[in-house]
């Protein structure tokens, strides 16, 4: 198997030096507990790294300082990565829970630089063994033994990259002074050097930019000198060896690079992004100057660039230049298939959509908040019609015309809060558990106000007499908008409906369904003013109205059931046992503000805050999702469409065979370096994408950049325990699918793809025959 990126050079211990180290690496591990030393990443049966929780002291006084660090060793020709991955990979993350202790931020050593043969991918981290530690600050009340936790998340690499997760912990006694322990304090001195000193370090060198231009244009490549003085302001004299500088993550900047000069002056070139910033970029990074035989000094970079702002006759906001991945590029790649036309299929939704807006606003009429000022209503316009004969119409469309224009209102609320959503739909808000949570309870407090539990406050009495008070058409019109607000509160789940369509629609969409449910609650009024008698047919209030608004209290808690499973499938169980428990709360503050409504002077003021902190105390403790939503490996990663792309699913596969097509299955991730090289070098071919549409190849892509147990299981499999996997099946022999090798080839990928069409199904016109030559 061939190594992707460059090798380094170096000399191999003999037999006895084998033996040697590991009888060495043996006995420092025997002094750790074996809570504080773990390993990880297996591949083929063996794990390739192996960490373990370091101290720099045997024991810390209260107030006093040590170090805490996690060492990583990694088999050869494996790497982690850096805080910045570069082109691919992810940062190595350490998370420490230590009680009685202040942990600060984690020191990172000098990294790395590791490219592809032909320099098309850079990334940064760590091979051999690295340490990564962080300064403790002990309190001053601490006393007895404390508990030292480490989370470790990191990616291991080779040709294919496995996920590393490691927990380790220890403890340390606090005494009346630190000891430092002779063998891993030297160790941690030892990566401290390795560090670049901070900005404006006592000692350390400066560094100064000077850019050639004033502003950066945006797509555009920028140039600039990098100075560096020591601390007695004299240029640095020493000279630099490999890859002495590593950038970080830089706002507005693509790429940025340095070639040395002259002593102490650094040329710089850099390319800005095609996107505008909303801040000015900062040149980040660490500079390593010196060499192996002089000593290495590294120094933290951090220095203003420039502002960076659009090419001229360019629109402010361009959109970023892609390179085009694997999902873009199958995009040509499926099969041709004919589609409906795209006015008819959008015009069926939205008829159906307007149909139920239309029916929903009519149905609203019948609500128990509603239906008493109807008739009341109905009978006092009837009569002033009837005076004014000849002008029945006017009044009806001025009725109706108020409706609309609330109805209209509410539209505009729609594409104002979608506005404001970054361009995001319905659907997005419901992958919020946030959102969830809360649309669940609002649908928990009206079921229990129409079962009785507590009634709302304000009632449309007042603004009623408001409306009586005006005379004529402008009577009708406050009439139609006295109907819509005292129909909102009753008609949530309505009204979601026709938001939840909206925010998957344009504006024209939102507008339409809004005039149609409008349209829906205007007509029975209209109807009861011109079908003279109709008014005396309704059916009186009574009994009936209590029956049916408490059946609708149980048609929220339905709507309830099914946000819980949505809230499942968000954070799994652990998430909805929150939401269920935020919801008894809820019910118990409800249930506490109807006590409240019974009361006078100051016990109601006690009562309704003890509501609100019993609502604020359960949303603090319950709400807390972001956990919970952590710790949920079946969500999987949502493989988006590109271009046709299919998601992975065995049921899809399972039909594409069934169609007599073969199958080509990329399990890929977003953080694997040897996954996008694949993709930009061989995937995105010309000829690989004509051998795909020739022999009508099914592509489907398998996302494992969040975890997904059923990838996991089909990576176990094929015997691999991470990506990249690359699956072609044929019709003819669909369970015994080619295992193609971790780094591709153009003519690998089409030959493969040729033989599982040669081989197809019987029924199809394939060949029976499916060796393999």
């Amino acid at each position: 198997m061939t190594h992707p990126w460059s090798k380094r050079s170096g000399s191999r211990l003999g037999g006895l030096g084998v033996v040697g180290a590991l009888l060495l690496a043996a006995g420092a591990q025997a002094a750790l507990p074996p809570t504080a030393v773990g390993s990880t990443a297996p591949d083929e049966g063996d794990p390739r790294l192996e960490g373990a929780l370091l101290l720099d002291a045997t024991q810390v006084k209260a107030g006093g300082d040590f170090r805490v660090g996690v060492r990583l060793k990694l088999d050869p020709e494996w790497h982690v990565y850096w805080k910045n991955p570069g082109d691919s990979g992810l940062a190595t993350d350490v998370s420490w829970d230590v009680p009685g202790v202040t942990v600060g931020d984690l020191r990172w050593p000098f990294p790395s630089t590791f490219r592809t043969p032909d320099g098309f991918i850079t990334t940064h981290g760590y091979h051999d063994e690295v340490l990564l530690f962080a300064p403790a600050h002990v309190a001053e009340n601490a006393s007895g033994t404390l508990n030292v936790s480490a989370a470790v998340d990191a990616l291991a690499c080779k040709v294919h990259c496995i996920p590393a997760q490691l927990v380790l912990t220890r403890t340390v006694p606090v005494g009346p002074e630190t000891v430092l322990d002779p063998e891993f304090a030297p160790r941690f001195d030892a990566a401290q050097a390795q560090v670049p000193a901070p900005v404006g370090a006592e000692g350390a060198p400066r560094v100064a930019l000077a850019l050639d231009g004033a502003t950066l244009t945006a797509g555009q490549p920028f140039t600039g000198t990098l100075t560096v003085t020591g601390a007695d302001g004299k240029p640095f004299a020493g000279d630099v060896e490999g890859d002495f500088f590593v950038p970080g993550r830089i706002l507005g900047v693509d790429s940025v690079a340095l070639t040395r000069t002259a002593p102490g002056t650094f040329a710089l070139k850099g390319q800005a992004s095609s996107v505008v910033p909303k801040g000015e970029p900062r040149l980040t990074g660490a500079l390593r100057l010196g060499t192996k035989a002089t000593g290495f000094t590294a120094v933290d970079v951090d220095t203003a660039l420039a502002p960076v702002v659009a090419a001229a006759g360019a629109p402010a906001g361009p959109a970023p230049l892609k390179v085009p991945s694997v999902k873009d590029a199958v995009g040509k790649v499926q099969p041709v298939v004919a589609a409906a036309p795209v006015a008819a299929e959008s015009s069926l939704g939205l008829g159906v959509a307007l149909l139920f807006a239309f029916l929903g606003g009519a149905l609203l009429n019948l609500m128990p908040c509603v239906f008493p000022v109807l008739a009341l209503k109905a009978y006092g316009f009837t009569r002033m019609v009837q005076e004014e004969k000849g002008k029945v119409a006017p009044h009806a469309a001025a009725y109706a015309g108020g409706i609309l224009a609330t109805m209209l209102l509410l539209a505009g609320a729609v594409l104002a809060v979608r506005a404001g959503g970054a361009s995001v739909g319905w659907g997005f808000q419901f992958q919020e558990p946030l959102f969830v949570a809360g649309v669940s309870a609002v649908l928990v407090a009206f079921a229990l106000n129409l079962f009785g539990v507590y009634t709302l406050g304000a009632d449309g009495t007042a603004l009623a007499g408001k409306v009586d008070q005006s005379h004529g058409l402008m009577r009708s019109a406050g009439e139609g908008v006295l109907a819509v607000v005292l129909a909102t509160p009753c008609s949530a789940p309505l009204l979601g409906t026709a938001v939840g369509f909206a925010f998957a629609a344009g504006p024209a969409t939102v507008v339409a369904v809004f005039v149609a449910l409008g349209l829906g609650l205007a007509l029975p009024f209209c109807l009861l003013v011109l079908v003279p008698g109709l008014a005396k047919r309704l059916p009186k209030p009574g009994m009936w109205m209590e029956r049916g608004k408490q059946f609708l209290g149980f048609a929220l808690l339905g709507t309830t059931v099914w946000l819980v499973w949505v809230m499942g499938g968000l954070a799994g169980v652990d998430g909805m046992a929150r939401l269920l428990a935020f919801l008894i709360a809820v019910g118990l503050v409800t249930w506490l503000y109807g006590q409240s409504q019974g009361l006078e002077g100051g016990r109601r003021g006690v009562t309704v805050a003890l509501a609100a902190l019993v609502l604020v105390g359960a949303g603090a403790v319950a709400l807390r999702f972001e956990e919970a939503q952590a710790s949920v490996e079946t969500r999987g990663a949502a493989v988006a469409s590109h271009g046709g792309a299919q998601a992975w699913d065995e049921a899809a596969v399972t039909a594409a065979l069934a169609a007599g097509q073969p199958v080509f299955v990329d399990f890929t991730a977003d953080w694997c370096l040897t996954c996008k090289f694949n993709e930009r070098t061989v995937l995105s071919r010309d000829d690989v994408r004509q051998a795909f549409l020739k022999h009508n190849v099914a592509f489907f892509v398998a996302d494992w950049t969040r975890r997904d147990a059923r990838i996991t299981t089909k990576l176990a499999e094929h015997g691999r325990a991470g990506v990249p996997m690359y699956l072609v099946l044929s019709p003819g022999a669909p369970d015994k699918p080619e295992v193609l090798n971790e780094l591709l080839t153009a003519d690998s990928v089409i030959q493969a793809v040729q033989r599982a069409a040669e081989c197809g199904s019987p029924l199809k016109g394939g060949s029976v025959v499916c060796a393999r030559p």
